[in-house]
């Protein structure tokens, strides 16, 4: 029993001495932060969170949330808040989406600190507080350690930066661990005014890299290899600027102030199309040009002079970067002044048109409403006299407008753009505010001129002449053609009446003598007359009357209600008829009914000669069976008609009649109806305008005109069919946003081209980049995208298109020279850069000085030791500085 004993308790005091060493086990790797400080557990915060982030990766990062920095395509950012005692910070990881291929620090996806310091992925940390920087000394030391210390447990080389000091000095410290032999410490600084002479040279900037670790002539050779490269950016004066009114200082001392403030400015658009209604401010500001001078290696501060006063045209390549103004991509209402913004106005008006049934109804003054307001507002009386001079001014004359029209152009059930009508539309857009009040007023205003026009017998100005009217155009234009077709035939009645009244009065009631043939035409071939044997002859006979779209209506419907049991249908036709015998019969005295059914109705003649039936005479045949039947109104009205020549005969058209009733459409017509006709002629007039703009011939611009005009074509083709207006107010909103984005690319592309218009390439290369950045907006909602993204893409200057660059800095006049001292050296025409951006580093082999190491390691791999980036201009100067140290 005792050996059982025995036995059991040894078997026990093995199981505990198992049980004790796993407990001692899991205490080695429980980690106590009961006995950590607040520093230490603020360390493995960070560590944990870069631990994560490393584990993570870039593709990960991008799926958990990270945001895309702003203007950087290649660039993200993620963040995290982290506590330590009563101070909240803020650690955020810039970290690029892809590293292939190694790109220039110059290039333009290169974030500020990655271009300052010489690293790619980065750290920043700071307080969460209103200026976002460590102000104390040591704190900035603290919080840099102790990231330091949490990458340096992670095994990570990620550079770490803490802003410091006051933020309007943009200083840093940072630190990098790049394995266990090299760090690298970074700082920069920044100089906001007095900046040194000295350091406003390029001698001077490269001795304060010197100064940074050349302590004596002893430690480094006499003239040390420093690479060097530099960036340029010059901007072009401001555009608004014209030099022409800058006129010598003696030349103005004698022109008192008042008299140079009269002189008119001249504005950058004064030859466009659009100048005449409206002057749009210019969407190109100006012009940044880059210029970048390539790596390149000296030794003495004295080469840098050379640089410095070198030309421009050195530099290795050429960026141009057009300065866009903010209003291309700001939807707020009343940035942009344009057609688009009235033609917004006009559908307004729409909406508000069926409210009244007649026009006067918005002029009346209700004393329920508050006519001061600016949505009714009506200019006063010397605007609408000033509107009616231009309209109906002598000057104008007729219009034999012939526009180039877009394939869709037809479509648009407009007037044209240089007639009456369309005038009056496009006046209407700048008239007050465009509200249905105003458009009220100057409607009835320039009904009553057309009225005088009709009355005294004037020819209504910017009206084509021609014989015909255009049913593709609105009906109102078409009301305009015809009015002016019967001014014209009332003056011609005038002048007869007052030539000759008695031999008028005598021929339009007597029959010509017989046997004389009057108002022949010409021989009809191969047709001889029934009763006599003589060759028919082809009367000259009046033209059909002219009749609008309405009237052309008015007929189908009678046809419809009447029948025509005798082909005819109505008094029209049985007045083109007659017109129609009348000349038959002047240019065929012997002519038989049976002879003008031949010539005008050959399928109401029954032929009975063989072969060509033509040929024969007398010829044989019959009439038809419809032509044969007792009472037939043909027969009757031949025998009625009298043997008259057109020159003889009553017009078919009544001008007096025709006339009146145009006026009587004109002063009746419903507001809804004038609105629904003013939208698509003030579209299409619109269209036009700019459609003439010269913009170099941009292929991506064409195209986008061409989807104008076939989106109007379909959105303003429902107002043809009487939809309902609240039905189409959104889509002619929507219409007029298509239109405003257009309109600004077109005005842009102008702008464009007429700056760079000996460098057709580089212009063309400039808008299809902008195009591209624009695109996205292009939509058709109404509410506005946020589109907060700047334009930075820069394009490539050609060898042979500097020179048409170089001509964009205009040289200073001698006013412009004195009052700005030019401080800096590399001058463009006169022109100094306006950011001059440098940096300066040096590389060593591992074996060679401070930085050999006591193991082999291999020659030939070289680090660079010194790097300094230095921003700004004679105001101002920004230098960052990092420098790699064996520990």
């Amino acid at each position: 029993m005792a050996s059982t004993s025995s036995k059991h308790t040894k078997h026990r005091r093995i199981g505990e001495d198992d049980e004790e060493e796993e407990a001692e086990e899991e205490l080695e790797r429980f980690d106590d932060f009961t006995i950590a400080s607040s520093w230490e557990r603020f360390i493995s915060e960070i560590e944990a969170i870069c631990r994560q982030w490393l584990a993570d990766g870039p593709k990960i990062l991008m799926q958990k949330g990270a945001e895309s920095v702003l203007s950087f395509e290649n660039l993200y950012m993620i963040k995290r808040e982290l506590k330590h005692g009563k101070r909240v910070y803020s650690m955020e990881y810039y970290f690029m989406k892809s590293t292939k291929g190694k790109c220039s620090y110059w290039d333009d996806d290169t974030h500020n600190t990655q271009l300052s310091f010489g690293v790619d992925d980065f750290l920043i940390i700071a307080p969460l507080s209103a200026s976002g920087v460590v102000l104390d000394d040591p704190e900035s030391t603290k919080l840099l350690s102790s990231v330091a210390i949490a990458l340096s447990n992670c095994g990570s080389n990620w550079p770490a930066f803490v802003p410091v000091h006051d933020p309007s000095r943009k200083a840093y410290i940072g630190i990098q661990n790049m394995g266990t032999v090299f760090t690298r410490r970074f700082e920069a600084d920044r100089i906001g005014s007095q900046v040194p002479i000295r350091l406003m040279h390029l001698e001077g900037l490269h001795e304060l890299f010197l100064s940074k670790f050349v302590l004596s002539s002893t430690d480094f050779p006499a003239k040390v290899k420093v690479n060097f490269s530099m960036k340029l950016t010059y901007r072009t004066p401001d555009y608004d600027y014209d030099p022409e009114e800058t006129l010598d200082s003696e030349a103005t001392e004698s022109i008192p102030e008042s008299e140079v403030a009269r002189q008119p400015r001249k504005q950058w658009d004064d030859d466009c199309p659009w100048a005449e209604w409206y002057s749009a401010e210019d969407p190109v500001k100006g012009f940044e040009l880059t210029a970048i001078w390539g790596e390149k290696m000296f030794e003495e501060s004295l080469e840098m002079a050379e640089v410095e006063n070198a030309s421009s045209f050195d530099a290795d390549s050429w960026l141009l970067h057009p300065v866009v103004s903010p209003y291309m991509v700001d939807d707020s209402i009343g940035k942009f002044v344009g057609f688009a913004s009235q033609l917004h106005l006009l559908v307004n008006a729409l909406e508000s048109s069926g409210e009244a049934q007649f026009l006067e109804d918005f002029v009346a003054d209700n004393s329920g409403q508050d006519n001061s307001k600016s949505s009714v507002a009506v200019p006063p009386p010397t605007v609408i006299d000033r509107v009616m001079k231009d309209l109906f001014s002598d000057e104008v004359g007729n219009s034999n407008y012939v526009e180039a029209e877009n394939k869709y152009g037809r479509a648009l059930k407009g007037a044209p753009s240089d007639s009456l009508f369309a005038q009056f539309c496009l006046h209407a857009l700048w008239f007050g505010n465009c509200n249905i009040r105003a458009i009220s007023v100057l409607w009835i205003d320039f009904v009553r001129e057309i009225r005088w026009c009709w009355e005294e017998s004037e020819q209504l100005p910017r009206m084509k002449n021609t014989s015909s009217i255009d049913l593709c155009a609105c009906l109102i234009h078409q009301k305009l053609q015809m009015l002016a077709i019967c001014i014209e035939r009332k003056k011609s009645l005038n002048r007869e009446k007052d030539a000759d009244p008695a031999h008028k009065e005598g021929t339009s009631n007597s029959m010509p003598p017989k046997k004389i043939r009057k108002g022949s035409a010409g021989v009809v071939p191969s047709m001889m007359l029934i009763s006599s044997f003589q060759e028919m002859h082809a009367p000259y006979t009046q033209d059909a009357p002219l009749m609008t779209e309405d009237m052309h209506e008015e007929r189908l419907h009678a046809a419809e209600a009447y029948g025509s049991a005798v082909g005819l249908s109505g008094q029209l036709e049985r007045d083109i008829l007659s017109s129609d015998m009348s000349a038959f019969k002047a240019a065929n005295p012997d002519a038989a009914f049976e002879d003008f059914i031949r010539w005008h109705s050959p399928g109401d003649w029954v032929s009975e000669n063989k072969g060509d039936g033509n040929s024969a005479w007398p010829p044989k045949g019959r009439l038809s069976q419809r032509m044969s039947e007792h009472g037939n109104m043909w027969r009757k009205i031949w025998n009625d008609a009298p043997a008259l020549p057109v020159s003889e005969q009553k017009s078919l058209l009544d001008s007096i009649r025709e006339g009146e009733k145009v006026i009587h459409y004109l002063e009746t017509l419903r507001p809804l109806q004038l609105l629904e006709q003013m939208i698509c002629t003030a579209f299409k007039s619109s269209a036009v305008i700019l459609n003439k703009t010269t913009y170099g011939g941009f292929k991506l611009m064409k195209t986008k005109m061409d989807q104008l005009y076939a989106t109007m074509a379909s959105t303003l083709k429902s107002l043809q069919g009487n939809s309902d207006t609240s039905d189409l107010a959104g889509d002619l909103k929507r219409l007029c946003q298509v239109f405003e984005h257009i309109e600004k690319l077109l005005i842009f592309a102008a702008s464009l081209h007429r700056k760079l218009i000996d460098a057709p390439r580089l212009s063309q290369s400039i808008f299809t980049d902008y195009f591209n950045y624009y695109l996205p907006k292009m939509g058709t909602s109404l509410e506005s995208i946020c589109f907060e993204k700047e334009f930075t893409i820069k394009e490539k200057v050609g060898m042979l298109e500097r020179e048409a660059v170089s001509s964009l800095f205009r040289p200073p006049t001698a006013n412009q020279s004195w009052r700005k001292v030019l401080s800096m050296g590399n001058l463009l025409n006169g022109h100094e850069p306006i950011q001059r951006e440098i940096v300066f580093s040096v590389l060593e082999k591992l074996s060679n000085g401070h930085y050999s190491s006591p193991t082999l390691l291999c020659t030939d791999e070289q680090i660079e030791t010194h790097r300094m980036y230095i921003s700004g201009t004679s105001n101002d100067l920004w230098v960052a500085l990092s420098v790699t140290s064996w520990d």
